[in-house]
């Protein structure tokens, strides 16, 4: 995969990029991460790449010539590109939308700043618009780290064991189960002893319950849209009744 950040701050990125499973997966070439100061490619002398929205109101806009520029360049040959727009009135980012990302092979993101875009860009350029939550940030960089880090990781043998993306809270559409690790007694603090019972199955159906608990209790509104068997819908009349 190829993932080309379109930022005014790409210093921003060096920590992320080159630390831990990124730098790691960049090493291995599962991804090439590029990063372009789209400011380079404003037109004139001054490398201005915003100006004072039409009909007034505070702060400034970024222009959509030095945008389009950069877009087009880091795209030639890559018409299948997406081109992700960071900014509020995106949808919400969620891990749904990070597995389709990592399908992709080519992926474009767009940090802005000031006031916002002209809305040229919105309309003309990019494929998609995502928000990464319900709050104002400076600029679209904390985004693009956020997406980058959750798309990376998903892409085949960056994690190293292909099951540990699949037990992740959000890729079931619930919450994970609590984990444990030795020793089996903290403090007096102790591991489950069905987790020490090497029954396989009985481990299973004890996941699949705590998973479930956990997400009841903690993002019930998760549950809408879960596809519930029987068995998982008699374990929440059970904890409904018992918060009676």
């Amino acid at each position: 995969m190829r993932i080309d950040i379109l930022t005014l701050f790409p210093g921003m990125f060096s920590g992320v990029l080159n630390e831990s499973i990124l730098k790691k997966a960049q090493e291995k070439g599962a991804v090439d991460i590029r990063l372009i100061d789209f400011r380079e490619f404003a037109d004139n002398k001054h490398k201005t790449v915003d100006d004072y929205p039409y009909g007034g109101g505070a702060g400034m806009v970024l222009k959509p010539q030095p945008i389009f520029d950069a877009v087009e360049h880091v795209t030639a040959g890559s018409p299948g590109a997406r081109i992700i727009l960071l900014c509020p009135q995106g949808e919400r980012y969620t891990q749904k939308k990070a597995e389709e990302l990592a399908k992709e092979t080519h992926l474009v993101l767009i940090c802005g700043h000031y006031e916002g875009y002209d809305e040229r860009i919105r309309q003309y350029l990019a494929t998609d618009e995502i928000s990464i939550g319900d709050y104002i940030l400076t600029g679209g960089e904390l985004g693009a780290m956020v997406i980058v880090d959750s798309v990376v990781r998903l892409l085949p043998g960056v994690l190293g064991n292909e099951a540990s993306p699949v037990d992740d809270s959000f890729s079931s559409g619930l919450l994970e189960y609590p984990q444990y690790t030795r020793p089996a007694d903290f403090r007096g603090m102790k591991v489950p002893d069905v987790l020490l019972s090497g029954n396989h199955q009985l481990i299973a159906e004890w996941r699949e319950k705590e998973s479930l608990r956990r997400t009841f209790l903690r993002r019930p509104d998760l549950l809408d849209e879960y596809p519930l068997t029987d068995k998982q819908k008699q374990w929440l009349k059970e904890w409904e009744k018992e918060r009676e």
